[in-house]
């Protein structure tokens, strides 16, 4: 099969000399490679040995920020404990205030580490900078990149070229085109094991900390072949919110949700007021199985 480079060209049928009819693909967006005009079928990402965009929902779980290692050591047993397979943690923290927790670095990404080789979890984690990416393509399974850096262009094209899955988070305010096109820019420099993920966009609603955009999960899905998660931590700001919005981005189709929780949320140097307490968690996942396996999935 083979495919012609011009995104503006129709699809047609050609024959050649071997008189064997061969599809051209018409991508007329702008976004040619994580279209799914380009490429059919659903894609699945291996992140290690857990596989995102299957039929199995995908929980990722753990605290805003690496704080100690206690505290991740707790989180990690308690994941695998209750069948999540992905922990997340920040090691480098972007943060609004300059006098906020700024995060671990490098010694964060090791505790990281040494979570995933005693709990078997995979591990993800955010990179901010070129040097951070190098650190944290080197020590985690998945690069994140955060709402703030979406059109980082030149931090994407260096994702492209790290050789690990990526889980691409919505920006601020971008549009769903925008979006897609922030993917274009890792998969056209050679990573197309990318993962989007939908955390809540800026609208002029002030009770949440963002608006999620839950139509945005079938409207990708629709243009793009590549997984999509959500976040319903960041969308809600307040963790009793954090369950509803998890429940309906299931239903609406999601992959994977990527949900902040941790051992005692009142004492978090990050987002706390957003964090699930483990048996929160753990009550929570029970109520994402049924509504998976209403839909024909599985978590």
């Amino acid at each position: 099969m083979s495919w012609r480079t011009n995104p503006h060209e129709e699809r047609v049928n050609t024959v050649g000399a071997t008189q064997t009819a061969e599809p051209v693909v018409s991508v007329r967006k702008p976004y040619r490679l994580v279209s799914r005009d380009f490429h059919p079928e659903d894609s699945v990402v291996k992140v290690g040995n857990v596989a995102i965009g299957g039929n199995k929902v995908v929980v990722i779980s753990g605290p805003c920020a690496v704080e100690s290692q206690e505290q991740i050591m707790a989180a990690g047993a308690f994941m695998a404990q209750i069948g999540v397979p992905v922990l997340r943690g920040g090691a480098y923290k972007p943060r609004t205030s300059p006098y906020s927790f700024q995060g671990m670095g490098v010694e964060g990404l090791e505790i990281l580490a040494q979570a995933r080789m005693r709990y078997g979890v995979m591990i993800v984690t955010e990179a901010v900078d070129h040097e951070s990416l190098r650190q944290v393509a080197k020590w985690a399974d998945m690069v994140q990149i955060g709402a703030r850096n979406m059109q980082n262009f030149e931090l994407l094209k260096a994702v492209g070229q790290v050789g690990k899955p990526v889980l691409l988070k919505r920006g601020l305010a971008a549009t769903i085109d925008e979006w897609l096109m922030a993917a274009e820019y890792v998969a056209a420099h050679g990573n197309h094991d990318i993962i989007l993920c939908e955390r809540g966009i800026r609208t002029y609603e002030t009770k949440t900390r963002n608006t999620l955009d839950i139509s945005a999960v079938p409207v990708v899905k629709q243009l793009s072949h590549l997984p999509v998660v959500i976040d319903p931590s960041h969308a809600a700001g307040q963790w009793q919110w954090v369950a509803p919005l998890a429940k309906a981005g299931v239903a609406a189709g999601a992959d994977g949700l990527i949900i902040e929780a941790h051992p005692n949320p009142a004492e978090a140097l990050s987002d706390g007021p957003q964090s699930l307490n483990f048996p929160h968690l753990e009550e929570l996942m029970v109520d994402l199985g049924n509504i998976a396996r209403a839909v024909g999935r599985d978590l």
